[in-house]
């Protein structure tokens, strides 16, 4: 079987056609359950960029341009109804290609794919404009138009679920895409983009170019026809990104890193908030961009709070992705698998206390222990520092201005939790947080109709919902002269 699956070439998907690369480059994709090699992928370069981007270009022009809101609305339902058909199938290519345990992906990210897509699919014909009085002898309005051509570059740890946060909004606003993958979960997006022709999307809307981001996602942040760029990834690439796109002035939406806090007042439900708090690290092996990596617990509260989220981390059931009973599968990568460790050696050496975890589990795959932390400080390094891995670090705190001050005190502002009994606190807490997203009582759930986003190193811009019209569109102000 697994040589039958690597011997087949994932080709990229350019013009309404699967194609290989020109360079006819391939590059193998490893599953992170076993390290061993399970598909093999067309490697594109420059050259392939080119005339995607020439695709998406021309279909602006073409049938895609000219079709009603409506029908592009129709044809992201049919899309809906093709990843619905398909979902058993996507499931098991976005585990085997992830790590995710294919129980998460059926529970949370295939239902939260259906749902973007049906929600972008309504918003296709109520993408309005505004009549704005200005003068009696003039009629003036504002329509809304497409960007253009949108180059999409999506992270590894959710592919199918944040690809799909980019694609349909884009495709409900008329534009055309290139969509980047990450190179190591390339095949889920190579799915969708089936998907998509056999729904009808004409040629050259839904492009997908798989390989290196350092040559095809540096050639389409500076090609001169790529009118937007959206991206989801580490803040140096964001960086990066962001000084590439100054020099044509394209657009540019950037959600970025994170390192939130996920707070435990005294008077908290101790069991649903450490209950919560061991899913805001652990799940997806802790590699969600709003991971509550930092639990802050009060002073009154803290030890327990630590022996209680060891004791959920000692009974989460790791294995293959595969088997629906595994709750937690392994990182990404190797690469990944080493620098999660190396964060762990750093908490070591500043005086952090491993109460559990702490080790690669195995010697196959790249899994690691579920890790808790205590007697950890602020300033430490597992503190500020976005791990991106099952490491979880607990920290007291004395009083509400002191939870602030740490809660804020980090370079990221993507979002952050509070578990209290007490509403003015919760309010209170709530308007002094610095956080795209603030959780009450509950952590981690998003929804497609809430803007999504952070600012300062969590990046800028905002997915989801009404926002997400405003990344895709622009406004053009028309003025009539109805004088005589």
């Amino acid at each position: 079987m697994l040589n039958r699956v690597v011997e087949e070439v994932h080709k990229l998907i350019i013009d309404g056609r699967r194609v290989e690369s020109v360079s006819g480059r391939h590059f193998e994709t490893l599953n992170p359950a076993t390290g061993q090699p399970f598909a093999r992928v067309s490697a594109a370069g420059v050259e392939d960029v080119e005339i995607a981007v020439r695709a998406a270009r021309a279909a602006l022009s073409g049938p895609w341009g000219s079709m009603k809101p409506s029908e592009r609305g129709a044809l992201l339902l049919r899309l809906a109804d093709l990843i619905r058909r398909d979902q058993d199938e996507l499931a098991e290519i976005e585990s085997m290609d992830a790590g995710k345990p294919v129980s998460a992906i059926r529970r949370q990210d295939l239902p939260a794919v259906l749902d973007t897509v049906t929600y972008y699919a309504g918003m296709a014909d109520k993408i309005n404009g505004q009549v704005i009085p200005t003068r009696p002898d003039a009629l003036t309005y504002t329509v809304r138009e497409p960007v253009g051509v949108v180059a999409a570059i999506v992270p590894w740890n959710f592919p199918m679920m944040i690809g799909m946060w980019k694609v349909a909004p884009a495709l409900a606003c008329g534009c055309t895409l290139v969509v980047k993958p990450a190179e190591i979960t390339s095949l889920s997006m190579l799915k969708i983009g089936e998907l998509a022709m056999e729904a009808g999307f004409p040629e050259g809307v839904f492009n997908v170019t798989t390989g290196s981001g350092r040559t095809i996602g540096q050639a389409l942040i500076d090609h001169p026809d790529v009118d937007k760029v959206t991206f989801t990834g580490s803040p140096g690439v964001g960086r990066t990104i962001l000084h590439a796109a100054a020099g044509n002035f394209k657009r540019v939406t950037l959600e970025l890193g994170g390192k939130s806090a996920n707070i435990i007042f005294s008077d908290a439900d101790l069991d649903a908030a450490v209950r919560a708090a061991a899913s805001g690290i652990f799940f997806n092996a802790g590699q969600v961009c709003s991971a509550g990596s930092r639990i802050l617990a009060h002073e009154a509260v803290y030890d327990e709070v630590v022996e209680r989220l060891a004791a959920r981390a000692n009974s989460l059931r790791m294995g293959d992705p595969l088997e629906t009973s595994t709750s937690l599968g392994p990182v990404v990568s190797e690469a990944q698998m080493h620098s999660v460790l190396d964060y762990i050696e750093v908490g070591r050496r500043e005086g952090a206390h491993v109460v559990t975890g702490g080790k690669r589990a195995g010697e196959e795959g790249y899994y690691i222990q579920p890790t808790v932390f205590s007697g950890v400080r602020h300033d430490m390094r597992i503190s500020q520092e976005e791990i991106f891995g099952p490491v979880a670090a607990v920290i007291p705190f004395r009083d509400e201005d002191d939870a602030i001050r740490m809660a804020n005190g980090t370079l990221y502002d993507l979002a952050a939790g509070i578990w209290t009994a007490d509403i003015a606190r919760a309010h209170r807490f709530t308007k002094r947080l610095r956080a795209g997203t603030v959780w009450v009582n509950t952590f981690g759930p998003t929804d497609v109709r809430l803007p999504w986003g952070g600012s300062r190193d969590s990046g800028f811009g905002r997915e989801h919902g009404e926002a997400a019209i405003d990344n895709y569109t622009e406004p053009k102000a028309v003025w009539i002269n109805i004088g005589h």
